[in-house]
């Protein structure tokens, strides 16, 4: 459940243990999530879970089996558990406070993440999901709304955390299905989820940051799904030097993905500008943690028993001790391993080392039946390394430079000092020239969302999309006809009023068109049926802005424009073309 800045207060002030609770943050069908203060008075985020969430005792052990695992990880990229009460009268789940939207919200007010903050956002997450791999957890649920972003860079949350069986994400019995656009085609196909398929929930999440849609889709779940299984994405939109590498990430095959340790030394290339040498390294092949990190979702164990089932011991199907052969380990060599309770005690937090080729396999001991095709993976011996093709990948072009924010705002400073110049120099032609240019903005904006949601329906573009917009062209300018006129007479109006403050205060013509048009501006910005011309604008001055010397061209000959407008407005006089005169002549 996604943690946001925005909460509203409890009334009145209640404790949970030692936590006094400041404000609610959210809810969701697991528990309702708190804005908290901890003893020491750090703030934290603190999870109410529901009773039918761990009703039972086999639930609330899985709970504390699944939190002992969770409280390894240490990372600043992760809202790392900070502790929890799963045998208490209220059972609760502590996480560090993130004080910032989730990645979903943030492009939808923001915009797609771009330039540099892309680099940065992907060299982050990857590094919040190597630590959760490092402890042998999978996350299972990358995802847009599982990303909070605490300024520039994104934290990671809800990993391990499943959901109740009321959520519709669940199939009827009671396994977690997740977000469709998010699944790894493996998942789908009923396989057991590995690091390869966080790798790929994590590509696709890059995707949205993009470009603001998920790379496969929209419409009904079953099409998405047809399209994950397919490899059908659309990574329109993301820079070219990201796209090569998130391409390899949405492979259908797992084997085909980089693994996160590749993924972070690409990024880190890509950031600092360099190329890759050849024969470097490609890293192991991503496969499932040692069993050892059994860490299923443990919401579920209130719902249709678990997620994953809990062993028992019954003399069924077992986890395979060191000696017993493991299929979907075949093409690997399989170390040592160690028994060790289902249900031991976690030992203290350690910070595991880089790389570890000697350390044993631990296998849970078995005490319930596991189905079929869910035994355990050996890991794949980590010296073992394909090298990489000679010479530098395709994917690694040129980083282009950032947007810069002051330059974008100076272009937009300089658009709307032109526009409002023009209206005060000619009040009738002025009007009425930026009343087209209104209107063909709006039109563009009309006729990109319509192609973009065919395109989300469909997973993918045609070739027939274009020539079908062109088409449907003139109904799309009727649509924003009705927009642009109610934006350009409300803002007229305003116009009008500044004008009249200014007569009424005897300040010279020239002055009070001025003032009309300092009026004009913001009131078109701003006004009614105003944020598809502000979306549209805004779009043309990134693309400018994306080139330093076109977007810093832009903005200078806007302004010089504008100057130049004025200028003759107070040298000549208005324009009062296509009339004769003043009005009140």
């Amino acid at each position: 459940m996604p943690v946001t800045s925005s909460a509203r207060r409890d009334e009145p002030e209640e404790h949970v243990g030692p936590y006094r609770l400041l404000a609610q943050l959210g809810e969701g069908g697991m528990g309702v999530v708190h804005l908290a203060m901890a003893p020491d008075g750090s703030r934290v985020a603190l999870k109410v879970l529901r009773p039918h969430v761990i009703g039972d005792r086999e639930a609330r052990e899985r709970l504390a089996l699944e939190v002992s695992s969770l409280r390894r990880i240490r990372s600043p990229r992760i809202a790392e558990i900070i502790d929890a009460d799963p045998d208490g009268p209220m059972p609760y789940v502590v996480t560090r406070y993130v004080p910032g939207l989730s990645l979903y919200h943030h492009v939808d007010e923001e915009g797609p993440v771009q330039g540099r903050d892309l680099l940065h956002a992907t060299a982050c997450l990857a590094e919040a999901l190597q630590a959760v791999h490092d402890v042998g957890v999978l996350h299972r649920d990358v995802k847009p709304t599982n990303v909070l972003m605490e300024g520039r860079s994104p934290v990671l949350i809800d990993f391990g955390l499943a959901r109740v069986s009321d959520d519709p994400r669940l199939t009827r019995t009671g396994w977690l299905l997740g977000t469709p656009g998010y699944l790894a085609p493996e998942v789908l196909y009923g396989d057991d989820a590995t690091a390869a398929s966080d790798v790929h929930a994590l590509a696709a999440t890059l995707v949205f940051a993009a470009t603001g849609r998920s790379p496969y889709g929209g419409g009904p779940w079953m099409g998405v799904m047809d399209r994950v299984r397919r490899g059908e994405h659309d990574l329109t939109g993301v820079p070219e030097p990201l796209a090569g590498l998130l391409t390899a990430c949405l492979a259908t095959e797992p084997g085909d993905r980089p693994t996160v340790p590749e993924i972070r030394d690409r990024v880190g290339l890509l950031q600092a500008g360099l190329e890759p040498r050849p024969g470097r390294s490609a890293g192991r092949r991503p496969t499932a943690p040692a069993p050892e990190q059994w860490t299923m979702p443990f919401a579920t164990a209130g719902a249709a028993g678990a997620a994953v089932p809990a062993p028992v011991d019954d003399g069924g199907t077992r986890l395979g001790r060191a000696g017993d052969p493991a299929p979907a380990a075949a093409a690997y060599d399989d170390p040592a391993t160690t028994e060790i309770p289902a249900y031991r005690e976690a030992a203290p937090y350690q910070q595991p080392p880089a790389a570890r080729p000697e350390a044993a396999t631990q296998v849970l001991h078995a005490d319930r039946p596991i189905p079929p095709g869910h035994g355990p993976v050996v890991s794949a011996d980590p010296t073992r390394a394909r090298p990489l093709p000679a010479g530098p990948p395709p994917w690694l072009a040129p980083t282009p430079p950032e947007a810069s924010r002051a330059q974008r705002l100076l272009q937009l400073v300089g658009l709307g000092a032109l526009a409002g110049s023009v209206v005060a120099y000619a009040p009738y032609l002025g009007t009425a020239l930026v009343g087209l240019v209104v209107l063909v903005l709006r039109t563009a904006s009309v006729t990109r969302q319509r192609h973009e949601r065919r395109r989300r329906l469909r997973g993918r573009e045609r070739w027939w999309d274009v020539p079908a917009s062109v088409v449907a062209s003139p109904g799309y300018a009727a649509v924003a006809l009705v927009g642009a006129l109610s934006g350009v007479v409300v803002a007229a109006v305003v116009a009008l009023a500044a004008f009249s403050v200014g007569y009424l205060l005897q300040q010279p013509l020239s002055t009070c068109l001025v003032l009309a048009g300092v009026g004009f501006v913001p009131t078109l910005w701003w006004g009614p049926g105003s944020q598809r011309l502000r979306e549209t604008t805004r779009a043309l001055v990134t693309r400018t802005a994306r080139t330093e010397f076109v977007g810093w061209f832009v903005a200078a000959m806007t302004l010089l424009g504008a100057a130049v407008v004025l200028g003759l407005l107070f040298s000549a006089g208005p324009n009062w073309a296509p009339g004769v005169g003043a009005p009140w002549r």
